[in-house]
């Protein structure tokens, strides 16, 4: 009784001294670019050592994200009606498509940082995106090790640390980073819900991360039907307990979102305005039309593109899944009934939408990785911390090809294509 006691008291040691030190290096390299803009001392090694991103530019989705920052900084909340009103008469006279104000909860955040800390705008919005891509790093690892373990855990966390998209995502003022940890909470939270039925803390927590789901970006609808998916499919497999209430956040969650993004615009018309012009503006933009196009398999091709390794590992892993391993079950529930909606919205495909899929193809990957690994009979113990170190330095030289090295910064395919010359 005594050994057993004493053999998990050094397994559980040895899983927080492994996760420690893997997410130290996935937060190493999530670490804002404003730390390395002028590097002294003890930073004058860290910004060495870091692999930051070839393209410094300021992009087109950055700048206007930058200039909704800088409008709230000058006339406050109060008046982010005007900001609405604002953005539909430019709208209206331009030819194509401009993010609009409506992805409110990242504007807001990057706001706050640069009024507690007098960072200038840009700054703010790459903080506030390295600052949740990190945030997003730890919650998968906690939310892989509450449905498969602390193995599986200790590996997704090895896999999201080194995901080239989530790096940089993290390096850039691009909400899609932001986006995807709001959606892995409101999953991971409709789980614990689902295992842990009218618990008011949970249930509240899952109906606020709904609603800040939709004040954060569009793309909320595409999440939203993958969380409805995954919902459909443990009512058919009788998993999870499906309670009236949790039906209830489920709906009232997002509809707190709508009704404040409503109050923010100033009245329901202009919100409707607002989208309809989105999506009409963004159906006839020339570089949305070159570039976000594509048959329904685009996503996984860019995906094989991208990180290959971890795609046909996920892959194996769909093959290997039974029905009782309802954790990897439910993970793939999400990413097929979301992916199904966003691969048939035309002219509107790009890499930088699947971040919300990262943790669970890695926890995917994982059951493959395990069950490959298994094969190796005693060998089993070093074979699987060898092979996922090889998969994370796969991925890491992926992130520098592609991040560092092409100076990469849209996740299309063509530029995807270019980056590893097979397009000239």
């Amino acid at each position: 009784m005594h050994l057993r006691q004493a053999a998990l008291h050094v397994m559980r040691k040895s899983f927080f001294l492994s996760a420690g030190l893997i997410l130290l290096a996935g937060l190493f390299l999530r670490l804002p670019p404003a730390l390395f803009a002028s590097p002294a001392g003890p930073l004058r090694l860290i910004a060495f050592l870091h692999p930051q991103p070839g393209y410094q530019h300021i992009g087109f989705d950055e700048a206007l994200y930058l200039r909704y920052v800088d409008e709230l900084s000058a006339i406050g909340i109060t008046s982010f009606p005007d900001t609405a009103e604002r953005y539909i008469a430019i709208q209206t006279q331009m030819p194509g498509a401009i993010l609009p104000p409506t992805r409110f909860l990242y504007i807001f955040c990057a706001y706050l940082w640069h009024q507690c800390t007098g960072a200038e705008a840009l700054t703010s919005l790459k903080v506030v995106s390295s600052i949740f891509s990190m945030l997003l790093l730890v919650i998968s690892t906690l939310f892989a090790t509450r449905a498969g373990g602390t193995r599986i855990g200790l590996m997704v966390c090895a896999l999201m640390a080194f995901a080239p998209t989530q790096i940089h995502m993290s390096q850039h003022a691009l909400i899609d980073g932001f986006f995807a940890f709001w959606a892995v909470v409101s999953l991971w939270l409709l789980w614990e819900n689902l295992e842990r039925p009218n618990y008011w803390p949970l249930l509240s927590a899952y109906g606020l991360a709904l609603a800040l789901l939709v004040l954060t970006k569009e793309n909320a609808l595409f999440a939203y039907v993958g969380l409805l998916g995954t919902l459909g499919l443990c009512a058919w497999q009788k998993q999870g307990r499906i309670t009236r209430l949790l039906l209830l956040a489920t709906f009232v969650g997002p509809l707190l979102g709508v009704a404040l993004l409503v109050n923010l615009c100033g009245s329901l018309s202009t919100t409707v305005q607002i989208y309809q012009l989105l999506v009409s503006k963004a159906s006839v933009l020339p570089y949305a039309i070159a570039t976000g196009d594509g048959p329904w398999y685009r996503y996984l091709i860019d995906l094989m593109i991208m990180s290959p390794v971890v795609l046909v590992l996920a892959i194996g892993g769909i093959f290997l899944v039974r029905r009782s391993d309802w954790p990897a079950l439910y993970l793939l529930a999400f990413v097929v009934a979301s992916y199904l909606p966003m691969a048939n919205v035309r002219y509107g495909m790009n890499l930088r939408y699947t971040n919300m899929w990262d943790m669970p193809l890695r926890y995917l990957a994982s059951i493959c990785l395990t069950t490959l690994a298994e094969r190796w009979g005693r060998h089993t113990r070093w074979a699987l911390p060898a092979a996922v170190i090889l998969v994370c330095l796969l991925e890491l030289q992926q992130y520098l090809v592609f991040f560092v090295h092409y100076n990469l910064y849209e996740l299309v395919t063509a530029g995807l294509l270019h980056a590893i010359r097979i397009l000239k």
